[in-house]
């Protein structure tokens, strides 16, 4: 379980890195039969911006943990991207998106935990 936190807080810092804007990190380790154990979700403003976070996310996560994704999808648009660490997704929208989908209120009975943003 420990393991899991580290790597979200790993995840949480390469955002920050990158002035990723609104973090949320979802918790779902109590509900049963989630697809994850976390969401890590955060915006960019831009396509450019949301494809370096991602960029950041997987090259640091490489670097530090030795750890890959299982998958990446989004990144040809740079509008929404996930990145698929198994116990971990990792959401990277636009903000209309992020908007539109609000998919951090999909589990009502999940704990939201907000990353203040970095300046």
């Amino acid at each position: 379980m420990k393991e899991v936190k580290y790597l979200v807080n790993d995840i949480v810092a390469a955002c920050q890195e990158k002035k990723a804007k609104n973090i949320v990190i979802v918790d779902m380790t109590e509900l049963p039969g989630t697809i994850c154990q976390y969401f890590v979700i955060c915006e960019g403003n831009t396509p450019m911006q949301v494809t370096a976070i991602s960029d950041e996310i997987t090259e640091s996560l490489k670097k530090k943990k030795k750890e890959r994704p299982i998958s990446t999808d989004g990144l040809r648009e740079g509008r929404w991207v996930g990145i698929d660490y198994g116990t971990v997704i990792v959401h990277v929208f636009i903000p209309e998106l992020r908007e539109f989908y609000n998919i951090e209120n999909l589990w009502a009975d999940a704990k939201l935990e907000s990353i203040p943003d970095i300046d």
